[in-house]
């Protein structure tokens, strides 16, 4: 697998159309943060870290619905391993005009990009969500 985030996205997407209770991945500690910006911005309900049959590390999240619709109305991959893109914390683009958040993995951590302002923290765009 070339791109393990996208993968994980993808797999949030289609488990929130498929109005699923939980969605199950393997465990990295990227899709861990990713997990824990999603979990408190509020689109999903819960996430924790399991062991599958074959005793891999795995990670559930718990897929969150409003009156029957998905939380997550949207997620789309923005930097990929065939183009990375970097931004400084003054270039960080606005989702939705502020509606949605973008996530981002900088040399402080993984951060949602109003919290990349805030710190002043540029870096990689992973992905912006609504």
């Amino acid at each position: 697998m070339t791109d393990p985030i996208s993968d994980f996205l993808t797999r949030l997407r289609n488990a929130s159309k498929a109005k699923l209770d939980e969605c199950v991945h393997p465990h990295s500690r990227l899709k861990e943060g990713v997990a824990a910006i999603l979990k408190v911005e509020g689109y999903v309900t819960d996430y924790s870290s399991g062991v599958d049959a074959q005793g891999h590390k795995t990670l559930v999240v718990k897929m969150k619905y409003v009156d029957g619709a998905p939380a997550i109305t949207g997620i789309k991959r923005v930097s990929t391993p065939g183009r990375r893109l970097y931004f400084s914390y003054t270039d960080i683009p606005r989702v939705l005009n502020g509606l949605g958040i973008g996530i981002l993995s900088t040399s402080k951590g993984i951060m949602k990009d109003a919290d990349c302002r805030r710190t002043k923290a540029g870096g990689e765009l992973l992905c912006n969500v609504w």
